[in-house]
């Protein structure tokens, strides 16, 4: 009566409704990353439940696993906090005290030699000059960064927290599963939802568990490489790595950059073969070791993956880095899943 479409108003308020959905979740991102790092840290344990709840005599719920895995879980904790933990911050609180003297060093040496070199020497002496021009700016960020560091870290929401939400999914992930499918009815709308259900439980299962290997991995052949070769601060550096690797692409460039500066101005004389070891770990790691650990369905081009990390740093910063790539992969999930579902729907209007 008004001269309004049906459809155009329906599309309209479609349209509103996406904004203001989108709107609340980005009001409310802090609290949807906290529920989302317990859904992934949930299905890292996940394996580990599975395996225990097989194991353990037969029980109505998956409490019995969950407690048996959680206790594991602080068990490795405590160990690795004792065994590890102690000398990490051995070597850490080493680093700090060594760190200016050794900085003020680096500016104070003198000029490098002239005459032929090697290419190895010009690569050692233009790293090393490097390190002595922003020196400065290295000081002076330090505080700053280990300031940000210590409020990540200290922040006891997250320790708290995560475990805690990620035992209620553990332990009613199914049940909240089962009442999200009997929203709809028996068809193809159930069948399509049960499929991506099951593709992305499988995906992040995967991921998560790719991740944990690469991150011991790291640690492994770094702290084995850097003992071995005698660079300083060896475990520190290889944990420092190890946990970098949880954030795609920015997070393996920041660690092999804060390990040569370490190196650097503690007079580390072999900064070549760190840069070497560095790009044949790099190697074995991105076309040997992850593709056997993701599978096709989780493998997302190079070009695609340095996009995804950079765009959602500028949306989330360090939350946006580590959900880039588990989105995008969720995204080719979907996408494929319902492309799949559509060329169904297609063949099945020819067959008799």
């Amino acid at each position: 009566m008004l001269g309004l479409d049906r459809r155009a108003a329906r599309y309209t308020w479609t349209a509103a409704l996406i904004v203001i959905l989108l709107l609340t979740l980005y009001l409310i991102r802090s609290t949807l990353f906290l529920f989302i790092v317990a859904l992934l840290f949930a299905y890292l344990l996940s394996p580990l439940v599975d395996f225990l709840d097989r194991v353990l005599p037969t029980s109505r719920t998956r409490t019995p696993a969950l407690v048996v895995a959680y206790l594991i879980l602080v068990g490795l904790l405590v160990f690795g906090g004792v065994e590890l933990g102690t000398r990490v911050v051995e070597q850490a609180n080493a680093l700090v005290k060594k760190l200016p003297d050794l900085i003020g060093k680096a500016i104070g040496a003198g000029p490098m030699p002239t005459g032929p070199r090697s290419l190895t020497e010009s690569v050692l002496g233009n790293l090393q000059s490097q390190i002595r021009q922003h020196a400065n700016d290295i000081v002076a960020y330090l505080p700053k960064a280990g300031m940000t560091a210590l409020s990540i870290v200290g922040n006891m929401v997250f320790v708290v927290v995560v475990p805690i939400l990620s035992f209620f999914f553990l332990k009613d992930g199914r049940s909240m599963r089962q009442q999200v499918l009997d929203l709809f009815e028996d068809g193809p709308r159930r069948d399509l939802l049960e499929d991506v259900a099951r593709d992305v439980n499988i995906l992040l299962i995967q991921y998560m568990r790719a991740l944990l290997i690469l991150s011991l991995a790291t640690f492994t052949a770094f702290s084995v490489f850097f003992s071995f070769t005698g660079v300083p601060y060896p475990l520190l550096l290889a944990g420092f790595a190890a946990l970098l690797e949880f954030i795609p692409v920015v997070g393996p460039l920041a660690a092999a950059v804060t390990i040569l500066l370490v190196a650097g101005v503690s007079g580390y004389g072999n900064i070549m073969w760190i840069l070497v070891f560095l790009g044949l770990y790099r190697i074995f790691q991105d076309y040997i070791l992850s593709p056997r650990l993701l599978s096709a369905g989780v493998e997302l081009h190079p070009l695609l993956v340095i996009f995804g990390v950079f765009a959602g740093g500028e949306i989330g910063g360090v939350p946006g880095t580590f959900l880039s790539v588990p989105t995008l992969a969720l995204a080719r999930v979907l996408y494929r899943r319902l492309q799949k579902t559509r060329r169904t729907a297609d063949v099945s209007q020819f067959v008799p």
